[in-house]
């Protein structure tokens, strides 16, 4: 698909939309093109996607009691 810049910017939405659905958009200026419009993909990562599964996190900072300290400490 290529568009001139003016209808770029009064089409915007559609145009961006074209880009997602996988269509080459390439926009010109007086007909000479000048850019062309891609999709970001994703990495499929982002941070916090899994706090809803964790109830309550451990401060790190905070010494360990002595039940849990016991076996860091035996000697092997």
């Amino acid at each position: 698909m290529l568009v001139d810049v003016h209808e770029a910017k009064s089409q915007l939405a559609r145009i961006i939309a074209a880009a997602e659905a996988g269509d080459d958009v390439v926009i010109a200026r007086c007909g000479k093109p000048v850019v062309r419009l891609v999709p970001v993909r994703s990495t499929g990562f982002r941070f916090g996607t899994l706090a809803h599964l964790v109830d309550d996190v451990p401060d790190f900072d905070e010494p360990m009691d002595e039940d849990e300290l016991g076996p860091w400490e035996r000697e092997r």
